[in-house]
């Protein structure tokens, strides 16, 4: 019978009630304590010794002893039937295509924002150059922004004013072309079994030159989604540079903090790697500009300007640029006369030489050199992706996977 006293320890009888251990819970007063309230000591085994469970040591209505909470004992976990694995594949196969129409609608977008974001990579050291001469942050990106549109500015009114004015004169010019090749009999045998002139007649019309570009109110939504593209590239950078270590910072304390050093590490290496790359692009690129155009004012190319830039952004495309825009000035060389194109086809051998053994290795030596292999297969994916812009900052990713393997990746496996 419990009494109203504590309980007292001691040996307990042995029988069939006691074979079981006790249920593990919360110790309460007055049970399995002795008089001077302190627990029993355990015995040698390192088991403590059971005990009879008495009216005093029994839960409390409310109060959690085991499974039982206070809101009840929990159930049988569910079973896995086919029906709740089906349904949960289903909701997974339908989250996912979520997720994938919420990209490609928002492709576009994205692709702004990547290239706005590679350029603020790229521009980033020249406002760190700016602002250890003392300027402040925002006069310091104020000043390159209005470069780099300066030279976006010289670009297009060197580029479409020729552009335009050729264009039409060629469209004038055909059917006189195609006049003088009917002389030749065997070209004028083809015009014949073909109908090549009046075909050519109707490609030159300027109704049909129209309904190909969409109409008027297709060449306005050309222009005006070009427009609207580029100045939002142009805002987005501007905001980049602004807040760049803050979202740098940001971006490191998304990391834990037990690896959150070796990860600031990586990153600002990778970020000084491709920004050193690109500010080293672009150098590389304006230079081989400014040369053409001193060779070409003094073998009297026609627009040398516009020839210039040509030669400039197709240098801006690792490994095959140079040469691209060297075929295209070398055939208006040839155009013009014979002797000029030989001379442009001695000149750009000569500069892509002096270009690929001196001044590309000593303008890049700061930067991650590349694989050609992955080099190559980079800025070709690149410009199928986005254009000149995607060859630009292929070269810079490929570069920070490979700092990524060599650091991250080999050395884990090396412990494996």
């Amino acid at each position: 019978m419990a009494h109203d006293g504590p309980n007292q320890s001691g040996p307990e009888q042995s029988g069939p009630e006691q074979s079981e251990p006790q249920e593990s819970g919360p110790v309460t007063a007055g049970s399995g304590a002795g008089e001077g309230g302190t627990a029993p000591e355990m015995p040698s085994g390192g088991r403590s010794a059971p005990h009879k469970t008495t009216a005093s040591s029994a839960p409390a209505p409310g109060t959690a002893s085991g499974d039982a909470g206070r809101f009840g004992t929990p159930g049988r976990p569910l079973r896995r039937n086919s029906f709740l694995v089906g349904f949960t594949g289903a909701l997974g196969v339908l989250s996912a295509y979520a997720v994938y129409l919420g990209l490609r609608n928002a492709a576009g977008i994205l692709v702004l924002v990547v290239i706005a974001l590679f350029l603020a990579v790229g521009l980033h050291p020249a406002v760190v150059r700016l602002c250890a001469w003392g300027l402040p942050r925002g006069v310091a990106v104020a000043a390159v922004t209005l470069t780099v549109l300066a030279l976006l500015s010289a670009g297009v009114l060197a580029l479409v004013p020729p552009i335009v004015t050729q264009s039409g004169q060629f469209l004038d010019q055909l059917p006189s072309y195609l006049d003088t090749l009917r002389r030749n009999e065997a070209v004028n045998d083809l015009v014949v079994r073909f109908d090549l002139m009046r075909r050519a007649q109707e490609a030159a019309n300027a109704d049909v030159v129209g309904r190909a570009l969409g109409g008027v109110l297709g060449g306005a939504q050309l222009v005006f989604g070009t427009v609207f593209r580029v100045l939002t590239v142009l805002v987005l950078t501007i905001y980049f540079l602004v807040h760049f270590d803050r979202m740098r910072n940001l971006g490191y304390a998304l990391v834990p903090r037990s690896r959150r050093e070796r990860v600031q590490l990586i990153g600002d290496e990778i970020l000084t790697k491709v920004g050193a790359y690109m500010v080293g692009a672009l150098s590389i690129a304006v230079l081989a500009g400014v040369t053409t155009f001193v060779f070409a004012l003094v073998v009297g190319l026609p627009y040398p300007f516009a020839l210039a830039v040509v030669v400039a952004v197709t240098d801006l495309i690792p490994q095959i640029g140079a040469t691209l825009g060297a075929v295209i000035v070398s055939l208006v060389g040839f155009a013009t006369d014979p002797s000029v194109g030989i001379a442009c086809v001695v000149f750009f051998v000569v500069y892509q030489q002096i270009e690929n053994y001196l001044i590309y290795p000593k303008i890049m030596r700061r930067s991650v050199h590349v694989n050609e292999v992955a080099a190559l297969v980079a800025a070709l994916l690149g410009v199928s992706l986005l254009g000149v812009i995607g060859a630009l900052i292929a070269i810079p990713t490929v570069a920070a996977a490979q700092l990524i393997l060599r650091e991250v990746v080999l050395p884990r496996q090396d412990v494996r």
